[in-house]
């Protein structure tokens, strides 16, 4: 099954998730759905100092919005906020240093940003994919720390600000990766068997899930999920190289890659869409492929939300 899973994935990526696949995407967009000011808004976007972040980052404050780059690595943080100042003209751009695979840390960042900022849209791009099995200072497994636990108790701790805001939204950056991939609860930190490409895809999956519960839960806001296509990224040249070397002429640039980030984040079009739902170039798409058999049940989901708040009130400050 996994085989007939990653080939009709891998056919449908050349398809669809290439730079000619946004080109066809784009046909149908709707120039005017960003033709938005955002001005007095605010955004949190995480792992916003390259690719997909950056350029999300960029787009939002040209039309005017209040952006706080949430980033691990003081000297690139700083140096994406002065690019960005640069090219939006919007002097709004404030850099927050988190490593989001530390618990505590982000709940500490949480906590201390909601008692000084109001918050309209919290995008979550930070990701990583780490090929060895590595525990955090926490012990827990990195990628999962990062891209699952550490996207959770963002969220979750800035919930309650958000609804104090106008339209409030919550966009994770997930992957069409995913889809070759059934929720596992069983062994959510790969302590049995270790594969970096499927652990981010398992991590992806995960995130989709999350933004469906919480979707469910929280009607005052505004959650989607989303697959930015294959683009030329920092992270894809380091993490996947072998991946970059066959594909890197048919990659994405950034900017198409955070072109839906930014339509889910300030348009109006958006907005009208069901909360919940995972998006490809503007458009909500299955998050299962034909005959995959990757649904998991209510009660593996609800087990899902349930470890990860049991896990992040275990690091609550």
């Amino acid at each position: 099954m996994s085989l007939y899973r990653n080939t009709v994935w891998f056919l449908k990526g050349l398809q669809e998730y290439t730079k000619g696949g946004y080109e066809a995407a784009e046909r149908r967009f709707c120039a005017a759905d960003l033709e938005a000011s955002v001005s007095g808004r605010s955004f949190i976007i995480t792992g916003a100092n390259s690719g997909i972040g950056k350029a999300a980052a960029c787009e939002i404050a040209k039309r005017g919005g209040t952006v706080h780059l949430v980033c691990r690595n003081k000297d690139r943080a700083e140096e994406a906020r002065k690019e960005i100042v640069e090219q939006s003209k919007n002097e709004n751009v404030h850099v927050h240093l988190v490593d989001m695979s530390s618990p505590r840390k982000v709940w500490e960042f949480a906590n201390g940003f909601s008692q000084k900022h109001s918050l309209h849209a919290l995008i979550n791009n930070a990701g990583c994919m780490v090929n060895q099995r590595e525990l955090t200072e926490d012990g827990l497994e990195k990628n999962f720390a990062t891209n699952t636990l550490g996207t959770y108790i963002l969220t979750t701790a800035l919930i309650p600000t958000l609804k104090k805001s106008e339209n409030p939204r919550v966009i994770t950056v997930s992957s069409g990766g995913m889809l070759v991939q059934k929720l596992n609860v069983e062994d959510l930190q790969f302590e049995n068997s270790f594969d970096g490409t499927m652990v981010y895809a398992q991590n992806k999956r995960q995130q989709v899930i999350m933004t469906e519960q919480w979707a469910a839960q929280h009607k005052e806001i505004h959650f989607s999920s989303m697959h930015p296509g294959w683009a030329d990224t920092p992270a894809v040249r380091s993490s996947m190289p072998d991946f970059y070397a066959k594909m890197k002429n048919k990659l994405r640039t950034e900017a198409q890659g955070a072109d839906t980030v930014v339509w889910l984040a300030i348009s109006d079009a958006a907005s009208k869409q069901p909360s919940g739902l995972f998006f490809q170039d503007r458009k909500a798409v299955s998050t299962h492929l034909p005959l995959a058999f990757s649904n998991s049940s209510p009660a593996e989901d609800q087990k899902l939300m349930s470890i990860l708040e049991e896990l992040a009130l275990k690091f609550k400050c």
